[in-house]
């Protein structure tokens, strides 16, 4: 190679890098600001993590100081003034139902347990089971057609609580004097999947107390089964 061709080849790389240290200098501040970008997120999201999980904490200790009190009354006011939103608040306003339920105080039960119902912002698992417990604790404080159209939404398919929920609708029926639908209902019931043992059992109970033919049933269930096998 001649001096010349070395001496326009060393001329060309000096540009080249004189042109990557001008870059450098225009646009290295993307660079940078790119990488504080990544470690500033990283360290935000790390800094809103530990602030969720020291405020899940805080309202944890929160909740067991109150239930250390001694009296329903003391622990369901103690619970009433954690202000919390989401499932804490479903946490703390089954508890206050519960504790107001203890000692009779069914107004202020049913209460705490609408407000988690009606609660947009908590999780539709907490405010169905609300919703039920509020219908099962007023009772007959509310009319059979109240409570069956209550019912009604919380014992279609899908619904996580629907079996307790059809139980109390078949409970509503024999008080209501429709024995024929409540043994329809109870049956129905002794033979759904998703019933747990004891109400079956209960289901069962209620089938004989009302007069139905238990034999037919267990007949309909074991037949269910041959086919299904």
């Amino acid at each position: 190679m001649s001096n010349s061709e070395t001496f326009i080849d060393e001329v060309t790389e000096e540009v080249r890098k004189d042109k990557l240290l001008g870059y450098m200098r225009k646009y290295g501040w993307i660079a940078v600001l790119v990488v504080l970008m990544i470690v500033g997120g990283t360290a935000f999201s790390e800094f809103r993590k530990a602030q969720s999980e020291g405020a899940a904490q805080a309202v944890g200790d929160e909740i067991l100081v109150a239930l250390e009190i001694d009296d329903d009354q003391g622990r369901a006011a103690a619970l009433q003034a954690i202000d919390v939103i989401g499932p804490a608040a479903a946490v703390t306003g089954l508890l206050t139902a519960a504790n107001l339920t203890e000692i009779d105080d069914i107004s202020g039960a049913a209460g705490a347990l609408d407000a988690v119902a009606l609660d947009a912002d908590i999780p539709q698992v907490y405010r169905d089971l609300a919703a039920l417990k509020s219908v099962m604790i007023k009772g007959d404080t509310l009319s059979i057609e109240d409570r069956r159209t209550m019912l009604a939404d919380l014992a279609v398919a899908g619904a996580p609580f629907r079996v307790v929920a059809q139980e109390q609708l078949a409970l509503i029926s024999v008080e209501a004097g429709d024995i024929d639908t409540a043994v329809t209902q109870f049956a129905a019931l002794a033979q759904d999947a998703e019933a747990t043992r004891g109400l079956r059992e209960r289901a069962f109970s209620m089938i004989v107390a009302l007069g139905g033919d238990i034999d037919a049933l267990v007949g309909n269930i074991n037949a269910t089964e041959t086919l299904d096998n």
